[in-house]
This record gives C-alpha cells, sequence and structure tokens, in this order.
C-alpha cells in the first residue's frame, strides 16, 4: 500500500469511522477496584498520596463496593489494614481478620461483584516483609503453610477469587491444594506471577501500612531489569494452578504484559499500581495535564498491551468516564 492510493486519513475523517476501525475498546468489564479495610466504625481516612482513595472501615468499604458495581464495575480487591502486628503475620488469616470481616460484609450486604482478596502477609507481620523471618533472611517454605491459610480464611468468608502477592516460591500449589482439601474448588486463584521490585508501590505502603522495617525486597521480588524471568515465574504458576496471571506494575511492563499474552492461553492482568495513579494525579492537579485524558489513554495502552484486566485506583473515575461518553 502505497500513497496516495492509499490513504490512511480516509478511516479518521469521522467519529463514526474511528468507532468503527477502534481496535482496542475499554469497558469497566476491565476494571477491578482496590479497596483499603480498616478497624472501627464510620473510619474514612484519607492517603495523601492517593487522592480520592481511603483506609476505610468495613462499613463505609460496603458503601464503597456498591457504588463500584453501579457504575459496572465487576470485581474489587481487598486489602486489609489490622489493628496489630506479629512475627508470624497472624491477622492475615484470623476467622475475625479484617479482610475476612470486610469480605464477609460484603458478600452479605452487595450483589452483583466480584470480591477478590490480596493474600499476603506485609500489613500483618512486625517487620513488614512478605514472608517469616528466620536470622534475618525470607523463610520460604516455612512461610507457605501462613500464606495457604490466609488464603482458606477468605475462602471460608466467602471471597470469590484469591491473589498471592508474595511471590514466594511454590505458594501457588499449596494454596490450590489447600482450597481443593476443603471444598473450595470453584475459587480461582489470580496469581501475581511478575511482580517486579518496583519503586512506584510507594503510595500503597503508605496505605496499607505495609514498607519493611529492614533491608528490601529484591530476594523475592522480581528484578526490573527481566523479563525472560516473567516467562520462568509464569509458567511456575500456571503448572501449580494459577487461573489468571498478573503483572506488576503495569505502565514500565508493558513489554512483559504482551509477551506473557503472547506466552499463555490464560486469563492476564495488570496492576496499574499506585505510583502510577499518584503521578498522574500530581500533574493533574499542578495544571501539567489533562488528568482524564491520560488517565484513559494509559488504560487503553494496558489493555492494548494484551491485558484482560486491570486492577487500577482509576476503577471509579474511568467507570464514569466511560459512562459519560
Amino acid at each position: 500500500m502505497q500513497f496516495p492510493d492509499y490513504r490512511p486519513r480516509r478511516l479518521r475523517a469521522s467519529d463514526m469511522f474511528r468507532r468503527m476501525i477502534r481496535e482496542t475498546v475499554l469497558t469497566p468489564d476491565d476494571l477491578i477496584l482496590p479497596v483499603f479495610a480498616t478497624g472501627g466504625k464510620n473510619v474514612k481516612n484519607p492517603v495523601a498520596s492517593m487522592p480520592g482513595h481511603n483506609q476505610l472501615s468495613v462499613d463505609n468499604i460496603v458503601t464503597r463496593v456498591r457504588e463500584a458495581r453501579e457504575l459496572g464495575i465487576p470485581a474489587v480487591m481487598v486489602f486489609g489494614i489490622p489493628d496489630k502486628k506479629d512475627p508470624l503475620g497472624t491477622g492475615a488469616y484470623a476467622k475475625d481478620g479484617i479482610v475476612q470481616k470486610a469480605v464477609s460484609a460484603i458478600k452479605q450486604k452487595v450483589e452483583g461483584i466480584a470480591v477478590i482478596t490480596d493474600v499476603c502477609l506485609c500489613q500483618y507481620m512486625d517487620h513488614g516483609h512478605c514472608g517469616m523471618v528466620e536470622k534475618g533472611e525470607i523463610d520460604n517454605d516455612g512461610t507457605l503453610d501462613l500464606l495457604a491459610r490466609t488464603a482458606l480464611s477468605h475462602a471460608n468468608a466467602g471471597a470469590d477469587m484469591v491473589a498471592p502477592s508474595d511471590m514466594m516460591d511454590g505458594r501457588i500449589g499449596i494454596i490450590r491444594e489447600s482450597l481443593d482439601e476443603e471444598g473450595h474448588t470453584r475459587i480461582p486463584v489470580m496469581s501475581y506471577a511478575a511482580k517486579y521490585c518496583s519503586a512506584y508501590y510507594g503510595p500503597f505502603r503508605d496505605a496499607a501500612h505495609s514498607a519493611p522495617q529492614f533491608g528490601d525486597r529484591r530476594t523475592y521480588q522480581m528484578d526490573p531489569a527481566n523479563a525472560l524471568e516473567a516467562v520462568r515465574e509464569a509458567t511456575l504458576d500456571v503448572e501449580e494452578g494459577a487461573d489468571i496471571i498478573m503483572v506488576k506494575p503495569a505502565l514500565p511492563y508493558l513489554d512483559i504484559i504482551y509477551r506473557l499474552r503472547e506466552e499463555f492461553d490464560l486469563p492476564v492482568a495488570a496492576y496499574n499500581v499506585s505510583g502510577e495513579y499518584a503521578m498522574i494525579k500530581a500533574a493533574e492537579k499542578m495544571g501539567w495535564i489533562d488528568g482524564e485524558k491520560v488517565m484513559m489513554e494509559t488504560l487503553i495502552s494496558i489493555k492494548r498491551a494484551g491485558a484482560d484486566m486491570i486492577l487500577t485506583y482509576f476503577a471509579m473515575d474511568a467507570a464514569k468516564a466511560l459512562r459519560n461518553s
């Protein structure tokens, strides 16, 4: 095809033509809203680095989830902020833990929306790491049982899906086995398969009070320089029983989303993380960008790269923008 016989602008000349040939379409069905559950009643603690998001008590979580459902968002991801922490992260798998309470309340009071739970220990450990610590080192194998207990407690509370984010080797297999043994064979597992050791998580750590108290997470989260390792990580999780594989963060790793989409025939999720959200919100506040347009362009890019679903703090804003358009 050569100019002037072929003129690409012919099909850009009108809104109708542009809509007819649009290759990537974003809808509220693509979005998952993260929410932060904390104790108390009528609590709404703003997260300064994440404008529009709050630590919410269970009653306010229910209200937030109901609003998301009314906007057509099909799922929420629940993160917990416990009242206390300890070396074994017992709050993560306690029957009356904050996530368990939030899940139970949502399932009782809001119909028509899926509840996914983050399965990790960092918010519940007094040292802030995602696994047990022995002599200053992360005890991978010793952590697996705690993760399985956490996932099972979420399923018992009514979660529709569990999402392990810890990056311990072998955790998908033991979680799948634990769920199946207790009769939760229908509960899918969304694996944070390629979770990078990223500087983009800062605002989330403020919101969830989950920053490590010593060292960092480079021994279990992935090196940002690596791509083939993501395929190996995802392969392990798929072989252990993952139903959905996730890439986190999204924007700096669009190539990884594309690579996993090409490699696997399972659904691929992407997490548009807190730092990505905060940067756009901050630039919008300064008047440097059109926040809504950049938000939509960002989400489209993630879907275009191959994501079937996007966890994003923009979920409510994006669903409203899609409704208005």
